[in-house]
């Protein structure tokens, strides 16, 4: 018995789920490139076990127990770390009973996906987790991760992860990813440059957060030149512990391109903490467009993620903190927001960004015919709650029209749960294939160009886009 039917999100129709299966049979095996997530790199530098399932599994993924949470289960209860000190179940037994409990309410979600494909495929599990099997269920894993085979350099290469990229603040030592670039392991795992609570006004302690970049510089990050020196001198520092890339989170796609004085006088606005709602979202977007002309000079590839209402749970974020599955998607607008940086330094022939969206009316309005017109501009993939069969399916149909496959930068898994990792990229290999299957069975496509494109799809396009 399996858990997973092999032509799961393949076509039902048969002779277009032959083509999908035929086209995916190419590409199954070729290595994973994870060029943007929220793995920790101590788990690399340490190669300890992991501790047990719950905190493997259930813990650390906020798809997981955003759902629980959903039907009345606590934080607490599921052992999620409290940011106050408040005291949260720590069992890992019951933790894991409680997931085991519910977890009928994943059905027809991805992460029902994701989590039976780690289950049958990392842990050879091949009968659905109730809550009568979960003793078992939590001895075989437990069992198994006491095995050198299931620590996380072992599980890394096991996976066929060719690099694996982290995301660190700007504040962040990166001694993790010294101790493993010093030890005698080959993996390749990369740290991403995300300077959020530098450049962010409305981020907690901002002003603390600056005073600080300027200590681990040795610039005055209290002048304006001297802050984005701080930057530049951190940015250098990412790319020598191997980043190719920068992450910004912002609440909008909004840029601006202020002059000097203007800049500067926001700045120290934002230093003292004066700074209306209005001007922090001015000053973040003037900071895209300094972040962008930073790229020009070094090469790293710029990321926006915006979109997000973060942590929409007050209570929540007070008690738990940040990403605790409280990040809700929002209207965004792109075209006007983005002409500033763009007119500034759109067109320069070294400047790369990756555009990402939670707002999915905005792929063929917006998004894809800007893609489609500048050389700078790629589209990331489904991203969080649309990283999903019908949510990669619903990409495609509505970007490949306007700026082609070769304007999208692949798939990325952006995960804390590392045992998701193949499990995810399985779902986006097997969902591209089917639709390129419809391409093929209604004449735009030949059998060769769709083989190539799914190659492409799975793995040239991230390396590329990533500069890895």
């Amino acid at each position: 018995m399996t858990i997973n039917d092999e032509n799961r999100l393949f076509p039902a129709e048969s002779s277009v789920r032959k083509i999908a299966r035929e086209l995916y049979e190419t590409i199954a095996d070729l290595p994973i490139i994870s060029p943007h997530g929220h793995c920790d790199p101590r788990w690399f530098a340490e190669n300890e076990r992991f501790p047990d399932p719950a905190q493997l599994i259930v813990v650390p993924d906020h798809y997981v127990f955003r759902m629980l949470v959903s039907q009345g289960v606590s934080m607490a209860d599921l052992g999620v770390p409290s940011a106050d000190g408040a005291p949260v179940e720590q069992d890992p037994r019951k933790i894991w009973r409680r997931f085991a409990e519910n977890f009928h309410l994943f059905r027809g979600t991805p992460s029902a996906m994701w989590l039976d494909h780690s289950f049958e495929h990392v842990f050879g599990l091949t009968e659905r987790l109730t809550a009568d099997n979960a003793d078992a269920y939590y001895d075989h894993i437990d069992s198994k991760l006491a095995d050198e085979a299931f620590r996380p350099r072992a599980l890394f290469e096991r996976f066929n992860i060719e690099v694996l990229s982290t995301t660190e603040s700007a504040l962040d030592d990166l001694k993790w990813h010294k101790m493993i670039a010093g030890s005698d392991w080959n993996g390749r795992v990369v740290t991403t440059y995300r300077p959020d609570s530098v450049v962010d006004p409305e981020f907690e302690g901002f002003a603390e957060n600056v005073a600080a970049f300027g200590e681990l510089t040795g610039e005055d990050t209290t002048s304006w030149e001297g802050y984005l020196n701080a930057h530049r001198a951190r940015r250098a520092f990412f790319m020598e512990h191997g980043a190719t890339a920068s992450d910004h989170g912002h609440a909008t796609a909004r840029t601006e391109n202020f002059s000097k004085s203007q800049a500067a006088e926001l700045f120290e606005k934002a230093l003292a903490g004066n700074c209306t709602p209005q001007e922090a979202d001015a000053f973040r977007g003037h900071m895209l467009t300094e972040m962008a002309r930073m790229s020009v000079e070094d090469g790293l590839v710029m990321q926006i993620h915006p979109g997000s209402y973060r942590n929409h749970s007050k209570p929540v974020f007070d008690g738990f903190g940040r990403d605790k599955g409280f990040d809700i998607p929002t209207q965004t607008e792109y075209v006007k927001a983005l002409k500033p940086m763009l007119d500034a330094v759109g067109m320069e022939p070294s400047l790369a960004v990756i555009l990402f969206t939670l707002d999915e009316s905005t792929y063929g309005r917006e998004l894809a015919p800007l893609a489609g017109a500048y050389p700078s501009l790629k589209l990331g993939p489904p991203w969080w709650f649309f990283d999903s069969n019908e949510g990669i399916r619903r990409f495609r149909e509505a970007t490949t029209e306007t700026c082609g496959f070769y304007n999208t930068a692949g798939f990325n898994d952006d995960t804390r749960a590392f045992c998701s990792i193949p499990a995810r990229h399985d779902v986006a290999r097997r969902s591209d294939c089917a639709y390129l299957a419809t391409l093929v069975s209604t004449g735009r496509l030949n059998m060769a160009e769709a083989s190539e494109v799914a190659i492409d799809l799975t793995y040239r396009l991230a390396k590329q886009a990533y500069r890895l």
